[in-house]
Order: structure tokens, then C-alpha cells, then sequence
């Protein structure tokens, strides 16, 4: 079975032979232009015009095409190309051929490698090539040439600083690309973030308001059933109090929704529900048959209205668990104004949990509306009997 040599570029070798980018066609065609201008101008002008230029056949003319020809596969092999063009091109010139710049094909490889992040070893073959030439240079005229040794050690370094410039520049826009792209995605995953905690806003509101009065009217629809032959005016009473509840169901379930169907709008037609109507919430619970008994400590002041919406409902889902669960006779709703926030408990006297009780959804409901405001919320049963939930809210 045959096998192909995978390169780190993550390409085979065989692959990428055939790919020749227009660049490097470009930048081939360049050099080996300004090579054979460079070579045959001179000689045009010497005494022994291009008869001159047999010196270079055939080991001269090789030792050109295999300097500039793998130039078209720069991309593709950077390191291999610029061994090789480094290698023919420091072979040259101390064999006595006609000067050219036939080293600019050198030059354009070494810059290659350091702009593609290959600095090591671009720097090394560089300043290798950089000692043989004019060492050997030295040897053959018997006394370094130190200006144009200097003037030549300028022009490597300023190959060797562009390549690095440009490699910084491609960091940097690398870098750039990242930051945006991952930028791009901390927005996708903010949003989808905010959409799921609307969502589970919605999804709460909407809890609170189906479980407080769904379970009122059921207790109610069950007393006037009882009611309805032995006592005909309780049970009007009863049947009352279901149309109230049910009206007050469809009002803030339209207001609900009425939310979810404004896309245009930047805020709810109608204010959320706040302290400021915990009254009617006793009245529909009173309705049902449970005592309920109000404590307001502290003096009553604005809070903000997540806090004031919050606060509600924890009281509503409170008293639903008491008149779904508790079969208690009397609730206490108790709330205390500090001035860092404020605080609430609901108590009962009814039936308790069991010991191994687990809190439901409702439970778990208040507690993150608390703790999403910096909050807490305790729920539990009491040692004497009923069950208990304690929450604080700062603001």
C-alpha cells in the first residue's frame, strides 16, 4: 500500500506539489527576470559581449534555476525552498560567475521564512550565507572588503526586520480575528443566556398566577358544591369569589402575554403586581376560608420593582401552598421594612411536611426570584406544627 507524506500543513506533499499559488508564479517570474537582466546587461557591455556569458554553462546556468525555480513552491515549503535557493544561491558567487542578483531570490526566500513565523532558522541560514560569501570574498582578494561588507550586512538586516514586521502584523490580525470571532460568540451565548432566563421569568409569572388562583377557585368550586342545597347564599358567596378570581386569572395572564406579543414595545402595558396589593391578595384568600392576618412592621416605602414584584409573588405562592396543601385554619403573612430591604414570612397552622418532604417547583421558584436579587429564602416545616417560608430582599 502506498502512503503519502502528510506535511504539518496538513496537506500531502504529492497535494501540494500541484498547488502554485499566483503569487509565487508572480514572485518567480520577478526574480528571474530581474536574474537574467542582471546577467546579461553587463555582458553586453563587456569587450566580449554575450560570448562572455558561455562561463555560465552549464554548471553557472544550473546553480541560477535552482535558485530561483523552487521560488514557485514557496508557500507551500518554505523551509525545504529556502535551503535550497539559500544553498545555490551561496554557491554562486564564489565561483566566479558573472555577478547578478541572483541573491535577491535568496533574499525573498529568507524573508518568507520569517514572515510565516519560521525566525530561527530564517536568521540562521541568513547569516550563514552572510559569512560564506564575503569569507570567501576575503580569501579571494586578501583583505576584507569592509565597506561594502557593511553596506551588504545592512541590507540582510533589513530583510530579516521586514519579514519580522510583517510577521507581527499578521500576529496582530490573527489576534484581532480571534478576539472578534470569540467576541462574536460571548454575544451569541449572552443572548441565548437572557432569551432561557425570559423565558424562565415567563414561565414563573405565569406559575404564580395559574397555581394562586386556580387553587382558589377549586376550594371555592368545592364549598359551593357543598353548600349549593343546604346554604344557597354561601354558596353565591363562593361562586363570587370564583368570578373574581377567575377574571383577576385572565387579567394578569393577558398582561402576561400581552409582554410576549409587544415585540415592538420596550416596556409591559400594565405594572407587575407589588406590595401594594397584598390586600387583595388575603381578600381572595380569605375568600377560600383560611384566616389570614397581616403584620406590617417598619414604615412602608417604595422599592424597586423587581424587589416589589418579587416580594408579591413569594406571598402569593406562599398562600397557594397553604390553600393547596396546608388544610390550615390560619395563616400569618408578616412584612418587615429595613432600611437595606425588606423582609417577609408567611406561617400556617396547618398540617405541616412530612420529614423526608422535598421542595416542588413553587418553592424552588421563590428561592431563585430571591437569590437572582441577592437575597435568600428559607422553607420548611415548624417543630410545633405548619409550615413556615422566610425570605429577605434587599433594596
Amino acid at each position: 500500500m502506498e502512503l503519502d507524506v502528510v506535511a504539518p500543513y496538513g496537506r500531502p506533499v504529492r497535494e501540494r506539489l500541484w498547488r502554485i499559488t499566483f503569487l509565487d508564479a508572480g514572485i518567480t517570474l520577478a526574480v528571474a527576470g530581474i536574474t537574467a537582466v542582471s546577467t546579461v546587461l553587463p555582458a553586453v557591455d563587456s569587450p566580449g559581449g554575450l560570448a562572455s556569458l558561455q562561463v555560465l554553462l552549464p554548471w553557472g546556468l544550473a546553480l541560477l534555476v535552482v535558485a530561483v525555480v523552487p521560488l514557485l513552491w514557496l508557500s507551500a515549503f518554505p523551509i525545504p525552498v529556502a535551503v535550497v535557493t539559500v544553498l545555490a544561491t551561496t554557491a554562486y558567487y564564489p565561483l566566479g560567475y558573472p555577478d547578478n542578483f541572483v541573491i535577491l531570490a535568496g533574499a525573498v526566500a529568507l524573508f518568507t521564512l520569517v514572515a510565516r513565523g519560521f525566525r530561527l532558522t530564517g536568521w540562521l541560514l541568513g547569516f550563514s550565507q552572510y559569512l560564506v560569501v564575503h569569507v570567501a570574498e576575503t580569501l579571494y582578494f586578501g583583505a576584507p572588503r569592509t565597506v561594502y561588507a557593511l553596506g551588504m550586512l545592512a541590507w540582510v538586516l533589513v530583510v530579516f526586520i521586514s519579514g519580522e514586521v510583517v510577521r507581527k502584523h499578521r500576529a496582530y490580525l490573527d489576534m484581532a480575528r480571534k478576539h472578534s470571532a470569540e467576541a462574536e460568540r460571548t454575544r451569541e451565548e449572552e443572548t441565548r443566556r437572557r432569551i432561557s432566563e425570559e423565558r424562565l421569568k415567563f414561565a414563573r409569572e405565569v406559575h404564580d398566577v395559574i397555581a394562586h388562583n386556580i387553587s382558589l377557585i377549586n376550594v371555592q368550586a368545592g364549598s359551593a358544591l357543598y353548600l349549593i342545597d343546604t346554604q344557597p347564599e354561601r354558596a353565591a358567596e363562593a361562586l363570587a369569589a370564583i368570578k373574581q378570581a377567575s377574571r383577576e386569572t385572565l387579567q394578569e395572564l393577558r398582561a402576561i402575554l400581552g409582554v410576549l406579543r409587544a415585540v415592538d414595545e420596550t416596556a409591559p402595558r400594565s405594572p407587575a403586581p407589588g406590595l401594594d396589593r397584598l390586600d387583595e391578595l388575603v381578600a381572595g384568600v380569605r375568600s377560600s376560608g383560611v384566616d389570614v392576618h397581616v403584620d406590617v412592621a417598619g414604615r412602608p416605602r417604595p422599592l424597586s420593582a423587581a424587589v416589589d414584584s418579587a416580594a408579591y409573588r413569594i406571598v402569593q405562592e406562599s398562600l397557594t401552598n397553604v390553600v393547596r396543601h396546608a388544610r390550615a385554619d390560619t395563616v400569618t403573612v408578616s412584612v418587615r421594612y429595613t432600611p437595606d430591604g425588606v423582609s417577609l414570612r408567611v406561617s400556617d397552622d396547618g398540617q405541616g411536611a412530612a420529614a423526608d418532604w422535598a421542595a416542588g417547583h413553587g418553592i424552588a421558584g421563590m428561592r431563585d426570584r430571591a437569590a437572582a436579587l441577592g437575597g435568600e429564602l428559607r422553607a420548611g416545616p415548624d417543630p410545633e406544627g405548619g409550615f413556615t417560608v422566610e425570605a429577605w430582599l434587599p433594596g
